[in-house]
């Protein structure tokens, strides 16, 4: 693949995300709480969570390896944050998960294509068409307000992800089987608050990198979550009450 083909394909890639952003108002993705058995075959879900972001940290490690960048700064670093966070989504995240849920195998292909794709798109922005002289700063990238922006949002994003899912993770105790409203941390303002870290997390490092492939993939983090989020937001004010649920945005504190 060279240069123009890598941007057509970042485009292509733009485009399928409208698409699924659009279809994603219409259509519940059916995991989680929206899963049903029109979806067919499902498997349990911590082993489909594992098969389906493990794709992204395998492919990312591969590139990179192939690439002969090595350990050059600030590439590295960027690397090593992509990769913390698919190691903590493909090989923590999943054993963390309680209950006996089961994850359609339609939704676990689907996952694994897009991590396939979208680990070329990030290993392409770093690794092999990079702007010439984007990176040639070495450490003293960091020092660039934009590189200084761009990881303390990618932290803070991170940081907000993982208390968020803590947070729904201990919504019950074992045994109960009811349903709750999350309402600590920034569930008090939006009702998917680990969305909302994502989408923090993922714009932190498109700043961070000035990838072009990684703002492609914030956009495809909030076609596929925006609307998952709307979804939710429905289904917790049709089960607990409007007045339960307040004031409480969908995904982004005081705007949606």
């Amino acid at each position: 693949m060279d240069v123009e083909k890598f941007h057509l394909f970042l485009i292509v890639m733009s485009v399928v995300a409208l698409f699924v952003f659009v279809a994603l108002y219409f259509v519940k993705a059916g995991y989680g709480m929206f899963r049903t058995s029109s979806w067919g075959l499902s498997i349990n879900n911590k082993l489909a969570w594992m098969l389906m972001e493990a794709p992204v940290f395998v492919v990312m490690f591969w590139l990179w390896g192939r690439s002969g960048v090595g350990f050059s700064m600030p590439v590295y670093v960027f690397f090593l944050l992509f990769q913390l966070h698919y190691l903590q989504r493909s090989f923590i995240f999943p054993f963390l998960m309680k209950g006996k849920s089961r994850m359609p195998l339609a939704i676990m292909v689907m996952g694994i294509v897009f991590n396939v794709l979208n680990g070329m798109m990030q290993a392409g922005g770093l690794f092999y068409f990079a702007p010439e002289g984007l990176y040639d700063g070495g450490m003293d990238y960091f020092l660039e307000p934009h590189a200084v922006a761009g990881l303390l949002l990618f932290v803070v994003g991170m940081g907000i992800n993982l208390h968020s899912d803590h947070v729904i993770r201990h919504l019950r105790r074992p045994g109960d089987t009811k349903h709750y409203l999350p309402a600590r941390g920034l569930y008090r303002y939006v009702t998917s608050a680990n969305y909302f870290g994502e989408l923090v997390e993922w714009t932190g490092f498109a700043i961070l990198t000035a990838s072009p492939a990684a703002w492609v993939f914030v956009w495809w983090t909030f076609a596929n979550l925006v609307p998952r989020a709307d979804a939710i937001h429905k289904r917790y004010r049709e089960e607990f009450g409007d007045e339960a649920v307040g004031r409480r945005k969908r995904v982004i504190p005081f705007i949606y």
